[in-house]
């Protein structure tokens, strides 16, 4: 006796072809689609019971729509010899050679290797960068608030650019380096203010506002331009 497994995705048809993964609540009253602005990635969620054609009328009467905002989506970069990468919000080139990744000026220099070696090595650099500027950020804004961190972790985060557990330890996204130093800075002090603040209350935007006055133009550009942080590809990278 053989089983067929649920459906799991649908596709909109055209050039090129969308796929469009399915999720099922048993909270959803109707159908919605979602679009991410870190990877482009289509969902829809639908209720329970609504079958997969009603699924995918939904998604065809819809087909402008997502390719309109698939045509937002900031290309994508695949990191190596010959591509330009942010870091510290400036544009750089890569080329390879040299014993071990230097920045010289607006030239990102890499040791030869394999396709996935040079792309281990930049993000290497890029965490361990990451890793000094915010550090040396979080201790200016804690020593600010007087109020210490415990541990600082990094991680290539999705939904989140950093975040402050209940025992204070912080956690950012290495990205960060990609931005420019003043939005690194203002995710620093937004984390930090958190050890104050475990809300999002006129009290923590407070706390914020003494910590970093101009915060409020960072915040806009990490809004506004943070996506493209997630477009720069380090295939073969963990």
């Amino acid at each position: 006796m053989s089983f067929l497994r649920p459906v799991s995705h649908l596709s909109l048809a055209g050039a090129p072809p969308v796929e469009v993964t399915l999720r099922r609540s048993a909270r959803a009253r109707r159908l919605s689609l979602r679009i991410s602005r870190i990877d482009g990635a289509v969902t829809l969620t639908l209720p329970k019971r609504v079958p997969l054609r009603e699924a995918q009328r939904f998604i065809d009467e819809k087909a402008e729509w997502i390719r309109a905002n698939l045509a937002q989506q900031p290309v994508q970069v695949l990191v190596g010899p010959g591509a330009m990468l942010p870091v510290e919000g400036v544009m750089r080139r890569i080329e390879a050679g040299g014993k071990r990744v230097q920045m010289q000026g607006e030239t990102l220099r890499v040791p030869e290797g394999s396709a996935a070696q040079m792309a281990a090595r930049l993000a290497g650099f890029c965490k361990a960068r990451a890793r000094d500027r915010l550090a040396e950020a979080c201790d200016h804004y804690a020593a600010a608030l007087g109020r210490p961190y415990g541990r600082l972790t990094l991680r290539d985060t999705r939904s989140r650019w950093g975040s402050c557990s209940s025992a204070g330890n912080l956690m950012f996204s290495w990205r960060l380096i990609l931005a420019p130093p003043q939005v690194l800075d203002y995710v620093a002090a937004h984390e930090v203010a958190h050890l104050a603040q475990m809300n999002h209350s006129a009290a923590f935007w407070a706390e914020v506002r003494a910590l970093m006055p101009d915060y409020e133009a960072p915040r806009r550009w990490l809004r506004d331009e943070g996506n493209v942080l997630h477009s720069y590809r380090f295939e073969g990278a963990d």
